[in-house]
């Protein structure tokens, strides 16, 4: 039998029975109490696990199969369902064909880490190693990435168009194509038949508005920003023209199977904001909010920023620009005390993560420290809705998997709306 549900009136939900995943989160995005807060393990490229700590924690759970790697830039895995059930998973992440180096994730193979962890990889992942016992990934007869000896993760080499100075006439920004077109089409399908998850899917601009053109040239890019806002202006509005027909070519791809639309740009460091307010709004603001208007005017799916760090002078033009979820909640960064970001935006703006110091308690803290500012911080945010439980970024190498055991075990029992 179903009956509407006073606390999430837009969804019929199950007399007797908890929430399903996708109800659950849309019940939370719609500033509306659900049956517990939605938790997310790896929907997103800023919210995973490192494969060497997946790969640890499947052996604390007792799971043998073997760890792929889908994002081979931050050596990231991919959450299996048996993980994903353990720990109440709630959302999944729509990718496309190629996440990283143009590498496109099919024809896995067995690869081992230099820590050991045995991983699977894409078949086009062919590193070379070099005489100091680096990997470095070459295309075009360039190094476009390296990892040290010993390391984790990659470093990005290329320098993007428009690191600096990009020539504006003919500048074309890469538009989705058909292939990944139809990719994103069949996943978001295939999810929505054989799942009840919620869907999240990364499309921002062709390029990151703040930083991501600055990607091997920051310092240049950050001079450009500062002295030439003509210029400025005028790049904006091609990368928007792309985002924006990347946005239609997309939505009709999907239809309505996707709920959460992510874009990326990282305009705090963890003591302040890399820009003024005022910056922003001349710039940034303007430019991302053509975006994001269409989205909100075409679409159902809510608009997800990915932004690090001591983001408080920026989040009432942040809401204004048409953001609906801020994430990843640096709870340790100046300013983004969760309390007070509660308190000020909490009926405004979704938050995605605040989970608790990843820095600092996740890896050196112990099993009961990392229980306690766990459920300190999802008290906090919890109250009518509006919370997503994910880690503070990715998990990284290293992390004790009992804590991360305890983090996710403690967002569950901690994130019950019975619970005081």
């Amino acid at each position: 039998m179903w009956q509407q549900d006073a606390r999430c009136p837009l969804l019929f939900i199950r007399k007797g029975f908890s929430m399903n995943s996708r109800e659950r989160v849309v019940c939370a995005l719609n500033h509306q109490q659900p049956d517990r807060v939605p938790i997310d393990i790896g929907g997103t490229r800023q919210s995973g696990i490192a494969a060497s700590t997946y790969h640890q924690l499947k052996q604390h759970l007792g799971i043998t199969s073997r760890t792929r790697v889908f994002d081979l830039y931050q050596m990231l895995a991919e959450i299996e369902r048996p993980v994903m059930d353990r720990f109440g998973a709630d959302v999944v992440g729509l990718n496309r064909p190629a996440v990283t180096f143009n590498i496109q994730n099919k024809n896995w193979k067995p690869w081992t880490m230099f820590d050991g962890t045995p991983v699977e990889v894409p078949g086009g992942f062919e590193p070379i190693a070099e005489p100091s016992g680096d990997l470095a990934i070459i295309q075009n007869d360039e190094i476009i990435a390296r990892m040290p000896k010993d390391g984790f993760y990659f470093d990005r080499l290329e320098i993007f168009p428009g690191a600096a100075h990009v020539e504006l006439e003919g500048f074309q920004p890469a538009l989705l194509s058909d292939e990944e077109c139809d990719h994103l089409h069949d996943q978001a399908e295939a999810w929505v038949q054989n799942s009840d998850y919620a869907i999240i899917s990364a499309l921002g601009p062709p390029y990151e508005l703040f930083y991501g053109l600055g990607t091997g040239d920051f310092e240049n890019w950050m001079v450009t920003l500062a002295m030439e806002p003509d210029y400025v202006k005028a790049l904006f509005d091609i990368l928007i023209d792309a985002w924006l027909i990347n946005l239609r070519k997309f939505s009709d791809a999907v239809g309505d199977k996707v709920q959460v639309l992510q874009f990326n740009d990282d305009f705090g460091t963890q003591i302040s904001t890399f820009m003024s307010v005022k910056m922003f709004r001349d710039l940034i603001m303007p430019a991302y909010k053509r975006g994001l208007d269409w989205v909100h005017d075409n679409t159902e799916m809510k608009v997800f920023l990915h932004s690090d760090g001591a983001l408080y002078p920026l989040i009432e033009s942040i809401i204004e620009m048409g953001v609906d979820i801020l994430n990843p909640v640096q709870t340790s960064a100046s300013g983004m005390d969760p309390v007070r970001l509660k308190e000020e935006f909490g009926d405004r703006l979704v938050f995605w993560g605040g989970s608790l110091d990843c820095q600092k308690t996740l890896p050196f803290g112990t099993p009961e420290e990392v229980a306690q500012e766990v459920t300190e911080h999802v008290k906090t945010l919890k109250p009518n809705g509006g919370y997503i439980f994910a880690s503070v970024h990715n998990v990284q190498a290293s992390i004790p998997p009992e804590n991360l055991v305890t983090m996710y075990d403690t967002a569950i029992t901690a994130g019950e709306y019975s619970a005081k």
